[in-house]
């Protein structure tokens, strides 16, 4: 089926509470799915004991601190149980959506990224995941409460084993890695499906530390800046509209870019009459950027 691996916060408070929901939704979406947690931080044993996940203590880090991304999915691509991975933020709660999601793009073709975009939520509370319609309930409840963020905001991967090596030393937490991934993928002329249409990851809202020297919407912390410089700078950042391909709400894959195809199939055949016109394509270019 499926192995999920990520890492966490220590277990305490509120961190305490979105991760476990965000945990217990991916080992509800099939029988067979795998979850490797990463990382010795408090409550992680005991966590990974409630729920039957896998235990990797080890995780190689930045000063001591913060998990090298690049760390797990070289690891978790060795271990794994399944042909597919999914790296996800451990703030994420997944739905049924996913698994169709999944499904259809596995019909679709074998290999590619499968990406979208979070949905924003307050949830404070652990999910009562006893009731027959918990997901039905959370769906609604985001999308009538929550804000689905945009196309810079991509807070899980899934992908065939594989798919990532020699990746660039990346840390978890920060801006640029996520963007860096999608840029890595179209580089290596894999289709990257967007799904957003047809997905709702919840993204369960949290205070940032003042030790992580984070702040929501702001890129330009030393360690987001760290993550840009590993990557190679601006030039390798792409977001989910640069994807290949989107799932339609009721779950056909579309070409993304098919009104670019057709834009520039009509500077083509129109290139003589524009030549007479003194027109440039730059131009019309710049006017297309506009629309």
């Amino acid at each position: 089926m499926l192995t999920f691996f990520t890492t966490a916060k220590p277990f305490r408070g509120h961190s305490a509470i979105i991760q476990r929901n965000a945990l217990q939704s991916w080992k509800l979406l099939h029988p067979d799915v795998e979850v490797i947690l990463f990382g010795d931080e408090e409550g992680a044993a005991e966590s990974c004991a409630d729920y039957g996940l896998r235990h990797e203590v080890h995780v190689e880090r930045y000063q001591g601190r913060i998990p090298y991304v690049s760390f797990m999915f070289e690891r978790a691509q060795e271990i794994a149980r399944h042909d597919y991975l999914c790296y996800s933020n451990c703030d994420i709660i997944l739905l049924d959506d996913f698994l169709k999601a999944f499904r259809r793009a596995l019909k679709w073709r074998k290999h590619f990224l499968m990406v979208s975009k979070r949905w924003d939520t307050e949830i404070t509370e652990a999910i009562n995941f006893g009731q027959r319609d918990w997901a039905t309930r959370l769906r609604r409840f985001a999308r009538r409460h929550g804000l689905q963020m945009g196309e810079y905001w991509i807070d899980f991967f899934l992908f065939p084993k594989g798919l990532y090596t020699n990746m660039p030393p990346l840390l978890v937490g920060y801006c640029y890695w996520d963007n860096w991934m999608i840029w890595r993928t179209l580089s290596l002329g894999v289709p990257v499906l967007d799904c957003s249409p047809a997905l709702v990851p919840i993204h369960q809202n949290h205070a940032y530390s003042s030790e992580s020297e984070r702040v929501k919407f702001v890129s330009t912390d030393v360690l987001s800046l760290r993550n840009r410089e590993a990557i190679g700078g601006e030039e390798h950042i792409a977001s989910l509209n640069d994807s290949t391909h989107r799932m339609t709400r009721i779950g056909w894959v579309r070409p993304f870019h098919l009104w670019n195809a057709i834009w520039f199939f009509l500077l083509e055949v129109t290139r003589p009459l524009r030549s007479v016109l003194g027109l440039r394509s730059k131009a019309m270019r710049g006017t297309r950027e506009k629309m």
